[in-house]
């Protein structure tokens, strides 16, 4: 903010650039699981706004019904999943992989989600939940730095090799630390085997407690689209259990789903003339 205490105008925007928009979906993101209800001076500080334009923001979308005022502040609504579902919709891979999802699920007694590569980042975009205690909780929308996933392991290693560096050079904007931080040679080695071998394990890299394995899914063309996963506890599920029980229903899902969307490709998209 200036001086003033007027919000900082944007930099490197084009003509077309809508400011306003783009400090409303920062007052969005100011909200996190350790701050889900914000005072107006925390959600313009958080979001690098002046107070006036921060609290027009917020009732605006309170209007709209994404922010509801709470005793000490503002929170969040659940209609701003919506914004996030319009996305997983518009791809229509919830509706393929659902059955799938739920099958895996059901054949591993775990959770099972699909995500995509955002940046260095991995974002949810399906999910099937069992009702277990973990360390980290996941829903549709949540994010992790890639690497130290499965998923993001299997993501990353479907890129060419000299585009990782770059991706994973981005900053992460899921607020997580992991547990293991490689160094670029360990990092090329294990995306090397995760490319070679055609799927990825992580073993409480990404938090203690959490284990789990990860297969590609690939469109009509072959490449890598989403990865997908079965999530486990290490204190109840062996390293061994996972890769000769889990893995061959995971890698059976993963080629079920990818035919499915392949399928769904090449139907021929009918237009008409109004």
């Amino acid at each position: 903010m200036t001086p003033t205490g007027e919000s900082m105008p944007r930099e490197g925007t084009g003509p077309d650039f809508i400011e306003a928009l783009a400090r409303g979906l920062d007052v969005i993101r100011a909200f996190h699981p350790q701050r889900p209800v914000m005072t107006l001076t925390e959600v313009a500080k958080e979001a690098g706004l002046a107070r006036p334009t921060a609290r027009r923001i917020l009732l605006t979308l309170q209007e709209l019904g994404y922010v509801r005022p709470d005793s000490a502040g503002f929170a969040l609504t659940p209609r701003v999943l919506e914004l996030g579902m319009a996305y997983v919709r518009s791809t229509g891979l919830w509706e393929i992989a659902h059955p799938h999802l739920e099958k895996l699920s059901e054949g591993t007694g775990e959770s099972c989600s699909i995500a995509q590569l955002d940046g260095s980042d991995i974002v949810y975009v399906a999910r099937v939940a069992v009702p277990k205690i973990v360390t980290l909780a996941v829903q549709i929308g949540t994010r992790f730095p890639a690497l130290p996933t499965s998923l993001g392991k299997v993501l990353l290693s479907a890129l060419p090799a000299d585009e990782v560096a770059g991706v994973l050079d981005e900053p992460t904007r899921s607020g997580l630390e992991p547990r293991w931080r490689p160094d670029q040679d360990e990092r090329d080695a294990v995306l090397r085997e995760v490319r070679a071998r055609g799927w990825a394990l992580t073993d409480e890299h990404l938090a203690l407690g959490i284990r789990s394995v990860a297969a590609p899914l690939r469109d009509g063309q072959g490449r890598v689209f989403a990865a997908v996963n079965v999530n486990t506890h290490s204190a109840e599920t062996s390293l061994d259990h996972l890769i000769q029980h889990h893995l061959p229903l995971l890698l059976a899902a993963a080629g079920e789903i990818s035919a499915d969307v392949a399928r769904a490709e090449s139907v021929p998209q009918v237009t008409r003339d109004l």
